[in-house]
């Protein structure tokens, strides 16, 4: 059997080692996962879902702290945060669980016209089918948890194929629901190199892709699914803030800051451009800095870190250029700009980077927060719209107008007015659209779109 060997990001030390599935492995996998869907006779009845996911959160809630080193182990999410995402996983579960209880059909009207007399009819929900599911490195349980929880929950077979780097918690769920009563078939995790992943996607037995990662791969893995698979892709974006002049600066403070260098800014919707009112920026840009330099950089398993390493030690070297290019064509380092080590970065505020910068125009998926001034709010929306991506954005105002009219114009499938762009709850909405996305997440979402209806008409004279 071949294995890998799953090291942390901090320092390089082997945390674990998991099986490596050969393309024929792969193969074999989706062909039980099919299998198992045509094998109606025995599908597993609602309740018995409904008890499998309960064990399921029971034997979690049981190992909290053994979950969480595991998710910060191989992730390098700090500790303090990995836990949090171990919670929300056991409550993304609970959704899942009541969102059963509204999953339904509905009545669709007859007898209106003379043709559909004595007709009564119903819609109900059916599985989609086979749910393959790519899944990323920086939240590695909790993403698991969003795109194999709720294909179980709607009666799916899913096959989860984990990031390479952090695919100890995929597997670990995989095995918790095994432990929780869940019958071989239901749910595998395969951790195999990308032809075979392509398989995965691309495969003719597969009902529904759900992926998480890069926009390259899954707008690629998009135009290559079999005829009549379901997509959801969630990719990056550039996350835009807007401070107008009536800000709470005091309160916003912390939530920019946190927002910014959570899980060392590689999450999808981190905030990234903070345009300014220009009689502001010095004081929002001060305090910023301020609050970047006391944060702890450092060791993830650290109770004392805020900011852990990257992923891996060509993001920092990554990191390093973009920054210094955007010095180069003019931006002031206000805290930050180097490399503390081979794997971590400094967290990091930059004033003024040229609009053409790549720290302006790509997601840095790194600890760097670009503060840019403004005169006008027109000038900072259409700045804030100038990229093709489009996910979580933010204005921070006390004036109920410009929020909404910010609201309104602003170039994203979500607004935090007041808060920072990377709040999110588990049951709600979650995606990205242009270059940023196809379709909707979050568990209450994922149940629906992994779903069919299916309308039952019936005609009797009695009607």
């Amino acid at each position: 059997m071949s294995t890998i060997e799953v090291t942390s990001p901090f320092d390089g030390k082997i945390v674990g080692t998991v099986k490596f599935s050969t393309y024929k492995e792969v193969e074999s996998a989706i062909d039980l996962a099919h299998n198992t869907y045509l094998d109606t006779k025995n599908h597993l009845p609602k309740y018995k879902r409904i008890e499998i996911l309960e064990n399921a959160m029971k034997i979690m809630s049981s190992q909290v702290e053994e979950l969480t080193i595991l998710c910060a182990s191989e992730g390098g999410k700090p500790y303090i945060d990995s836990k949090v995402e171990i919670q929300r996983a056991i409550n993304g579960i609970k959704i899942a669980i009541e969102h059963l209880g509204a999953y339904e059909g509905k009545e669709i009207a007859m007898g209106h016209t003379v043709s559909s007399v004595n007709r009564m009819a119903y819609t109900f929900k059916e599985p989609i089918g086979v749910v393959a599911a790519i899944s990323a490195f920086n939240h590695p349980f909790n993403l698991a948890v969003h795109q194999v929880i709720p294909a179980l929950a709607v009666g799916c077979p899913v096959i989860i194929k984990p990031a390479t780097q952090t695919p100890m918690s995929a597997v670990r769920l995989v095995e918790i629901l095994e432990e929780a009563g869940l019958p071989k078939g239901w749910a595998q995790a395969v951790v195999c190199d990308r032809k075979a992943g392509e398989l995965l996607a691309t495969s003719t037995k597969t009902n529904f892709l759900t992926f998480i990662g890069s926009a390259a791969v899954g707008w690629y893995l998009n135009s290559k699914v079999s005829p009549g698979t379901r997509v959801a892709l969630e990719h990056g974006g550039v996350a835009p803030v807007i401070v107008e002049r009536d800000a709470d600066i005091e309160d916003m403070i912390p939530s920019l800051a946190k927002g910014g260098f959570y899980h060392a800014g590689q999450v999808c919707v981190s905030v990234q451009r903070v345009y300014v009112h220009e009689s502001i920026c010095d004081e929002v840009a001060t305090k910023l800095t301020e609050a970047a330099k006391k944060l702890i950089v450092g060791n993830q398993l650290d109770p004392k870190t805020e900011v852990g390493p990257l992923i891996n030690n060509d993001e920092v070297n990554r990191v390093e250029q973009w920054v210094n290019e955007a010095i180069e064509k003019g931006a002031k380092v206000l805290t930050g700009g180097k490399r503390i080590s081979e794997s971590c970065y400094e967290a990091t505020v930059l004033l003024n980077p040229s609009d053409e910068a790549i720290v302006s125009q790509k997601e840095v998926f790194g600890p760097v927060v670009c503060i840019y001034s403004y005169k006008t709010l027109d000038e900072a929306i259409n700045r804030a719209n100038s990229l093709d991506v489009s996910f979580q954005a933010a204005v921070f105002t006390k004036n109920i107008d410009t929020a909404l009219k910010t609201v309104k114009r602003l170039n994203a499938t979500a607004v935090m007015v007041n808060d920072h762009t990377a709040f999110r709850v588990d049951w709600m909405p979650f995606g990205g659209a242009r270059v940023s996305g196809l379709g909707m997440g979050g568990i209450v979402h994922a149940m629906e779109e992994m779903s069919n209806e299916k309308m039952m008409v019936i005609k009797s004279p009695v009607l």
